[in-house]
């Protein structure tokens, strides 16, 4: 999967930034909160009639009746786009002054037909504060999107159009932005690392839906359909919901996601499931979370979480979930793995005692949007005596007893600087990651392209053999952890980086180092004396 550029993860920005840059021009003084839905509206408008209009051919060129019989798209996972909501319809009135209303009436006549988009659509494109010029100038640009290959092709270039604008309007948006995006490198590191090539997959804190959509190309990447993972989730913010649903449907993702306004700790929709691969990226630290109702909850297997700080609800809520081999990975504030406030340090105590968790990483800063507060991943499993791993490749493979181990990576100084503020994570660092959790884990794994004989440069044929690397991972056993207090920080573990030998003697070296230190030490003396005389010039000398 792993290309020669050293950052795949921005390599396939090309027209989808330019046609974003064009976008945000027409944007004037609208905020990107606003902006975001009336632009995502309309790609996701063009996406369903785009995918309608090709079935619609197809079928037309067969029999005019199979054409207009509903079932027929329901049957290929098409929405029925009735004619007032089809994107040449709204094209050919762009610049009429009520196009909003052409819209609205649009999005309302497809949400008629097609039961599971009933209030996902934003319909509100009428409204007086909305310039009619720029929305006809949009529907103009987003026309333009290069459709004509048909077929998975053209639901992959919207699909990428729309996650594309989806990042950039998180990064306009800042630390609100955070609250529906999860950058995709972090998501990468969290796919790549569970591999979760087919069962259920669940996010009870969903956002936009951008883990389950890289859960999806993870399986069509090696070999798998779409719908061999089912898609479960969960979102209390009911605008964040549709988008996410949204977002499902421009890749052709069929998925069970709920929304409640009292979020997954008061009315978890899916309390009955248990799943296979658990994603999530909870908000950091929330205090006012309603922990004082749900002290008695049968979920807090390791202990009550504090009021003041929801970390370890979201881990227990989580674990909770998991089926008999399911494994997770979830991305918290650093603090959580070694805050001792309010409980905290016992409850970490009793998840490592019960080996719940697997693996902790520490990841680089300015990765997020939404915070500068630095970010780890916890990965917790079920059951860590002979865990599956569920390839459709190789039809699953019994994973090595891991209990009473814990493995440590310390990615702090990994990723790239992409611009000034934030950083993102190459290609190469997510293999790196990843490949070393499957060799401790005793994966074996084919051979590719990069297979050499370090777990830290690639894959090797058969299976690739765990080694500790100083400074970057360290499989620590129950033992060790007790020594430090069940604290969780890899920094602790891993310790410091083997320093390379530069082959000077340590004599010769001491000597030139002296030398060099006094040449500085008479370099600063000199100096002293003339900014003391620069002082007595302008008359304040001592």
């Amino acid at each position: 999967m792993v290309k020669s550029n050293n950052n795949k993860t921005t390599d396939h920005l090309g027209f989808e930034a330019e046609l974003f840059k064009a976008a945000d021009k027409l944007r004037g003084n609208m905020e990107p909160s606003d902006y975001k839905h009336v632009a995502l509206g309309l790609i996701f408008l063009k996406y369903i009639s785009d995918a309608f209009e090709a079935r619609h051919a197809e079928l037309a060129a067969e029999s005019a009746a199979a054409a207009e019989d509903k079932d027929e798209y329901l049957a290929d996972n098409i929405f029925w786009v009735p004619k007032e909501g089809r994107w040449s319809h709204l094209k050919a009135n762009a610049k009429r002054p009520e196009i909003g209303t052409l819209i609205d009436d649009a999005m309302r006549a497809i949400e008629k037909d097609n039961e599971s988009l009933k209030g996902v659509l934003p319909k509100d494109y009428a409204r007086p504060a909305l310039n009619k010029v720029m929305l006809g100038e949009l529907i103009d640009l987003i026309s333009g999107i290069a459709m004509n290959e048909g077929g998975d092709k053209s639901k992959d270039v919207l699909g990428r159009v729309y996650e594309y604008f989806l990042s950039q309007f998180a990064g306009a948006e800042g630390k609100r932005g955070g609250e529906f995006y999860t950058p995709r490198s972090v998501v990468q590191v969290l796919v790549q690392m569970l591999e979760p090539y087919a069962g259920r997959v669940y996010d009870p804190c969903c956002g936009s839906g951008g883990m389950f959509v890289q859960s999806e190309k993870f399986v069509l990447e090696h070999g798998g359909r779409i719908g061999d993972i089912a898609i479960y989730g969960q979102e209390s913010n009911y605008t964040t919901w549709r988008l996410a649903k949204m977002n499902l449907a421009v890749r052709g993702i069929d998925s069970d996601i709920r929304w409640n306004n009292e979020g997954s700790f008061h009315k978890d929709e899916l309390r009955d499931l248990r799943f296979d691969h658990i994603l999530a990226n909870p908000p950091f630290n929330i205090s006012d979370w309603g922990g004082d109702r749900l002290r008695e909850d049968p979920r807090w297997q390791f202990g009550v979480p504090p009021v003041g700080n929801a970390n370890y609800a979201w881990l227990q809520h989580i674990h909770w979930h998991l089926a008999p081999f399911g494994t997770a990975g979830v991305v918290l504030a650093n603090g959580s793995m070694s805050s001792n406030q309010s409980g905290e340090g016992e409850i970490r105590k009793a998840m490592v005692e019960a080996d719940a968790v697997d693996c902790m990483v520490t990841l680089p800063g300015q990765l997020f949007y939404s915070t500068q507060i630095p970010a780890c991943l916890w990965f917790l499993a079920r059951d860590k005596s002979n865990g599956k791993r569920g390839s459709l490749s190789k039809g699953g493979e019994t994973l090595r007893d891991r209990r009473g181990e814990v493995l440590f990576i310390d990615a702090r100084n990994m990723g790239t600087l992409v611009d000034r503020t934030r950083r993102e994570l190459t290609d190469e660092d997510i293999q790196k990651i990843a490949d070393t959790y499957h060799a401790w884990r005793g994966e074996k794994v084919a051979g590719d392209a990069q297979g050499s004989a370090s777990v830290a440069g690639g894959r090797m044929p058969g299976a690739t053999q765990y080694a500790d690397i100083p400074g970057f991972c360290k499989a620590a056993t129950l033992e060790e952890i007790r020594k430090h207090g069940h604290v969780l920080t890899p920094g602790r573990y891993v310790g410091a980086e083997a320093a390379e030998d530069d082959g000077e003697a340590f004599a010769d070296k001491m000597q030139r180092l002296s030398a060099q230190w006094r040449e500085q030490q008479q370099e600063a003396a000199r100096l002293d004396v003339e900014i003391e005389a620069n002082l007595r010039e302008l008359g304040y000398g001592g």
